[in-house]
């Protein structure tokens, strides 16, 4: 494969996808915001470029992962863009976390440029992502899809199409994270309530995994909280405080209560208010042990 693509967002994420799509033959222009962490990707081949509109190749393609909505739409709509440079026949692959709103927006403004925009948001923790082993939601028009299958199966297990509304994939993806949130609150509640009545929650949460909660994010957050293991953070708490915020303006739009998604907003929020923004976003475990009076001077540490 010897097309060259452009990659926006070199961070946790970015850098192991810019790295297997290098690995399948792509050619890649990589642009991050903030410098020096494109060294690796520039020792095996990539150009570091310093602006993100450089990225892109008229009729290209170019992928972004960003960190929020504000982030994707300043780097599609500044003076001089790399939509406008894609230009007619161009495409866009958005794998970030974003509202569908935005991307809906987004996608009613690469039209006028004639580039196609394809909501492909990802699941999977860093490690996933550099194993190729991410599973990818996608959305956007059919033509457009066709061609970057071959893109999205250089970073990933499986790739479920939700059609061509640009902001499907983005609810799907919202969907599953507040499901992720529910289950990281279930486990801190539960491996709790098991410690402050004398059984380990690593033994709770080696049963758990073997048998009804055999399944990817009960084992491996069972793993994380059990074990404590919130540095480095794989995914940090302020952002699933941004998911978490997402998910209820997504729900006020469509007229949706979710009462669940408001108490696990306020957890993220109280996480966050108590210095622990940059642990793992499954680091809210620590509210519930404080709830619990396991972090208190006078009880046990957890």
């Amino acid at each position: 494969m010897s097309e060259t693509i452009g990659l926006i967002g070199l961070g946790n994420m970015g850098q192991p996808i810019a790295a297997n799509l290098m690995r399948a033959g792509y050619k890649l222009r990589v642009y991050n915001r903030t410098p020096g962490k494109d060294g690796s990707l520039v020792a095996s081949g990539a150009v570091s470029v310093a602006r993100s509109s450089e990225t892109a190749e008229p009729r290209g393609i170019v992928l972004t992962m960003l960190t929020d909505d504000a982030g994707l739409e300043n780097v599609c709509t500044q003076s001089a863009s790399f939509v406008e440079r894609l230009g007619p026949g161009g495409i866009h692959i958005s794998l970030s976390t974003v509202s569908p709103a935005i991307s809906r927006r987004m996608a009613e403004h690469h039209a006028k440029s004639g580039v196609a925009f394809v909501s492909a948001p990802v699941f999977g923790r860093p490690d996933a992502a550099a194993a190729a082993r991410l599973w990818i939601c996608v959305s956007g028009p059919e033509k457009a899809k066709n061609r970057v299958a071959p893109i999205l199966k250089a970073i990933g297990q499986g790739t479920f199409d939700f059609g061509e509304d640009p902001g499907a994939a983005n609810v799907v993806k919202l969907c599953g994270n507040f499901l992720i949130a529910s289950a990281i609150e279930g486990l801190a509640e539960g491996f709790v309530f098991a410690e402050k009545n004398g059984v380990p929650a690593s033994q709770l949460a080696d049963m758990l995994g073997q048998t009804f909660f055999a399944c990817t994010a009960y084992r491996n957050y069972s793993k994380i909280i059990a074990e404590k293991l919130y540095e480095p953070a794989g995914f940090r708490l302020v952002l699933g405080l941004k998911d978490m915020n997402l998910v209820l303006d997504a729900a006020t739009s469509a007229s949706v209560p979710m009462p669940l998604a408001s108490l696990l907003r306020d957890r993220w929020l109280s996480s966050l208010a108590k210095g622990r923004g940059n642990l793992d976003w499954s680091g809210i475990a620590l509210a519930a042990a404080d709830d619990a009076g396991l972090n208190s001077p006078t009880q046990k540490k957890i």
